[in-house]
């Protein structure tokens, strides 16, 4: 049974990172109907403000697309999960909250390649205008938008001894890695306010939701985007067991990340011409950049064992760990109201590299590899699980470069990801140059008082090719990835400057699929991004109501 249903100006497909932005700042407009579409449920769920629970969801399906790549040829032949939010709030109702937007020249790299509205001095307006940061508005941040963004500091003399110990290892310190510089040691910001994750549906959607012009709808799974004589017309949807269209008059925004914007593309004709009619669907558009130049952040731990009691070990217990969560969604306090990776750093490889290409995030604490301690529970083989502390080392420019395709013409069935990771040798080098680093820090007189020994890699891997073996047998993702509708002032990319999809009246593209490359992710994580990509999602807007309807145009105006 298919339905058909008019009324809506602007249709935006995703309730991500992105989308709730863009619903919000189109809709403030009571002129304009918006509809926004999301393929999950609506966030209703009490645990997805506790911070500490982001763990648990992005290791199981619930509100997750749950995603895998193929089996890696770099990374030992391993499946690597690529966990992906679906709930009202996309990727950010789940991830780890850390809120660092990319380095400064990143933004302005993109201006040089010609896309100069997105340079810094550009985007860093839209930034500011979406922040309310707990320490005041100043030069690089706002205060009064819609996005928490505070400065946790949760006391551990872990937390002190890891930034302690980045000086010790000559590097600089930094008290913003959103400020003026992004290098050196310090701790992130997040987006946690009094003890609750504040997703971008609950920065962006929950203050919009009683407007009358707003409507959104959950659970509904986009099946094509619908193209008449050139023009994106509308939506097929599955709701339940019941199929429906849903037009728009002006623009609909494909808003539904790295993964799912190139494979809803696809699914409605506009892709590799060649891959659509070998599965069945008929092409409408030959673009062969959509689903291609895939990138994401690879990450590999290094972890020392401690004989002095750590932030995490004890507070596992099943037990207490009940009460902490239950504490946090009662009272909005204890220790599951923060998220344990506030330590930090951006880093240069080597000497001659001009932006850090290296991250760092430090976990006071062993790794939950099992989660939640259970008694009698039998250790897991080959793992350490005691008091302890870590970091993990993620690069941030790789030139490694994958794709993504259909499975089939099935839009539920699940797309083909193929991430390449270290398949260019320079990304081994730096990945091996990072493991290095890493340990080097971890070894510093700092940490001396928590008689610590290094439990992995461990001592007996020493030399390139061990290190390699190493990171190939245990890396895995932060979650970043980017590139499958590649913005350009080329012929040959998916979007233009003002993210339309070239070939295609009325659609457009605004998420971290659009990125060209990962420089300008280098801050995130566990997100769409990373996390939210205000400049992008109010940019979007803003290109949207720019553009003439019929004979009415209309203007987000300044930022």
């Amino acid at each position: 049974m298919q339905n058909s249903q008019k009324g809506h100006d602007y249709i935006v497909v995703g309730g991500g990172s992105a989308g709730c932005v863009l619903a919000n700042r189109l809709s403030a407009d009571p002129a304009i109907q918006v509809l926004l579409i999301e393929a999950g449920a609506r966030d209703w769920n009490p645990l997805l403000r506790v911070p500490v629970m982001a763990a648990w969801f992005l290791a199981h399906r619930f509100h997750n697309w749950s995603y895998a790549t193929e089996p890696e040829a770099h990374l030992a032949g391993r499946r690597i999960d690529w966990p992906r939010g679906r709930v009202l709030g996309g990727s950010s109702a789940i991830n780890g909250m850390v809120y660092t937007r990319g380095n400064a020249g990143d933004y302005d790299h993109w201006a040089q390649m010609g896309m100069r509205e997105w340079s810094y001095e550009k985007v860093l307006p839209f930034f500011k205008r979406s922040e309310d940061f707990s320490a005041g508005a100043n030069e690089f941040h706002g205060a009064g938008g819609g996005l928490p963004v505070t400065r946790p500091a949760t006391p551990h003399k872990l937390y002190d001894a890891f930034v302690e110990a980045g000086a010790q290892a000559g590097f600089p310190l930094n008290d913003d890695f959103n400020g003026r510089n992004q290098e050196g040691f310090g701790r992130y910001h997040f987006t946690i306010k009094n003890g609750e994750r504040w997703s971008s549906a609950r920065s962006f959607i929950d203050p919009a939701r009683a407007r009358p012009n707003l409507h959104i709808l959950t659970g509904a799974h986009l099946l094509r985007v619908i193209i008449e004589k050139g023009r994106a017309a509308g939506v097929e949807l599955k709701i339940g067991r019941e199929k429906r269209v849903i037009t728009a008059a002006r623009e609909i925004v494909l808003a539904c990340g790295a993964v799912n914007s190139p494979t809803a593309l696809m699914h409605s004709g506009i892709g590799p011409a060649d891959h659509l009619a070998a599965i069945g669907i008929r092409p409408v558009i030959d673009r062969p950049a959509v689903g291609a130049n895939l990138q994401d952040h690879l990450t590999v731990r290094v972890l020392r064992a401690s004989q002095t009691p750590d932030l995490l070990f004890d507070a596992r217990r099943f037990d207490r760990a009940a009460i902490n969560v239950a504490r946090a969604i009662a009272t909005r306090a204890g220790p599951a109201t923060s998220f344990p990776l506030e330590g930090g750093a951006f880093l240069r490889s080597r000497p001659d590299v001009a932006d850090p290409d290296l991250q760092i995030h430090f976990f006071p604490g062993v790794p939950m590899t099992r989660g939640i301690r259970h008694p009698f529970q039998k250790p897991l083989p080959d793992t350490y699980d005691g008091y302890g502390f870590c970091g993990t080392i993620c690069q941030l420019r790789p030139e490694s470069r994958g794709d993504i395709r259909l499975r089939s013409a099935d839009p539920h069935a699940p797309p083909v990801i193929r991430a390449n990771y270290l398949s260019a040798r320079a990304d081994r080098d730096t990945m091996r140059a990072g493991v290095k680093i890493l340990r080097d820090v971890l070894s510093q007189k700092a940490f001396a008082e928590f008689n610590s020994v290094e439990a992995s890699p461990g001592p007996a891997v020493s030399t390139d090719a061990a290190i390699d073996d190493y990171i190939a047998a245990n890396a895995g993702t932060v979650y970043h990835p980017v590139g499958t509708c590649r913005m350009g002032i080329d012929p040959d990319s998916v979007v233009d400057a003002e993210l339309r999809v070239r070939g295609v009246d009325g659609l457009r593209v605004a998420d971290a699929s659009i990125r060209k490359n990962l420089r300008i992710a280098s801050g995130y994580l566990r997100s769409e991004h990373l996390r939210l990509w205000h400049s992008v999602a109010v940019r979007s807007a803003g290109c949207a109501q720019k553009g003439k309807a019929g004979n009415r145009s209309v203007s987000l105006g300044a930022a």
